[in-house]
């Protein structure tokens, strides 16, 4: 699968862009409304005038079609054909660029199999098909004729809230197992967390900054991409004590914590509100890294609620959408129980040697 480098993309809301999409990784665009994601994923597909250049492999393809370049693209609607079946559909463009009957029977039988969506073969989108199916007839069908990148824009954004869990974690294991470069445009950061090798943060057709999630959100390069991510969920450590396995455990104020260990001196760790499980009962399993706290703040916007807890002497931000928080019944004043995950926690450690671990 090719890298794609973007050198210096300008159109109507590109602002002199350059990115480098490495080999077989899933790059996450993300950014807030109007930030010029889809746009950017266009100038990648050929489906957007621009100016600079576009390069698959090192080869310049500004002048090669939308059809010839080879991107596989699922847009945000899916736009599946409702007058043909899970199976037509996929195989749709297959046959549009002429290949042979067996050759596209074959294709769209390896990828029902590979999508466990056999029994969905026959059923017609408006009639058979839930928004997860549907989504996963689109993504096929972006993938049959065997494309060299994939694009995808807000793949999840009209599914309900548990399908749309399940499928990111979908997404990100055939990903991974096709080893195909893709792109993927979402606006949310939940999205970017779990399933990106690297996030590129655009904001009025600029890139502010590029780097897997937990620089962007530990290191922000200037105060656009501080201002996205937001300053919450950052502590500083008062001790770090090694353990096996690299594992440690950190003093914050009043709390302790275990963190990943890289073997130097913990300064301070994060946890983004996004990667934070919060239940109005104990949550069962084993008891590391699990808080008792107090709902102090609660603030809805639009979609998603933001809740502070304070657990002893330290307060914790959590981001959630609004059904799963209204399905918690919490309330002001309640006490919470919080979850965090310990490959979600990020560290941020000092240039000292090991040993300086003694003095602390």
């Amino acid at each position: 699968m090719p890298a794609v480098e973007l050198d210096g993309i300008n159109n109507h809301i590109c602002r002199d862009l350059s990115l480098s999409i490495h080999d077989g990784e899933l790059l996450v665009l993300l950014g807030p409304t109007g930030a010029g994601k889809t746009t950017l994923l266009n100038v990648i597909a050929g489906l957007a005038a621009y100016r600079g250049r576009v390069l698959f492999d090192g080869h310049p393809v500004d002048a090669v079609p939308t059809r010839q370049r080879q991107a596989g693209y699922v847009p945000q609607t899916y736009c599946l054909f409702p007058h043909l079946t899970a199976a037509e559909n996929i195989g749709f463009g297959l046959r549009a660029q002429g290949y042979k009957k067996e050759l596209c029977e074959a294709r769209v039988q390896e990828l029902l199999a590979l999508f466990c969506i056999e029994s969905l073969a026959d059923r017609y989108p408006l009639k058979g098909l839930s928004g997860g199916e549907q989504q996963r007839i689109a993504l096929a069908r972006a993938l049959a004729p065997w494309p060299r990148v994939l694009l995808l824009d807000e793949p999840l954004n009209s599914l309900d809230l548990r399908t749309a869990k399940y499928l990111r974690l979908e997404l990100r294991r055939l990903q991974q197992q096709l080893k195909i470069t893709t792109v993927y445009v979402t606006h949310n950061q939940q999205d970017a967390s779990e399933i990106g090798d690297r996030v590129a943060l655009l904001n009025k057709g600029k890139l502010e900054q590029v780097g897997p999630y937990r620089k962007l959100f530990f290191s922000p390069h200037n105060q656009v991409v501080a201002s996205f991510f937001g300053s919450h969920n950052i502590f500083f450590c008062r001790s770090c004590i090694p353990k096996a396995s690299g594992l440690a455990e950190v003093e914050l104020d009043g709390l302790s914590l275990v963190v990943p260990y890289e073997g130097r001196l913990i300064e301070s760790i994060a946890i983004s509100p996004w990667n934070i499980f919060l239940s109005a009962v104990p949550v069962p399993g084993p008891q590391v890294n699990r808080l008792k706290g107090c709902v102090l703040q609660i603030e809805v916007k639009s979609a998603f609620a933001w809740i502070v807890v304070q657990c002893f002497r330290e307060r914790f931000v959590v981001a959630l959408q609004k059904e799963l928080w209204d399905e918690s019944g919490l309330c002001k004043g309640d006490s919470a129980y919080l979850v965090l995950p310990l490959r979600w926690i990020y560290i941020c450690a000092a240039r000292k040697d090991p040993n300086e671990m003694r003095k602390h």
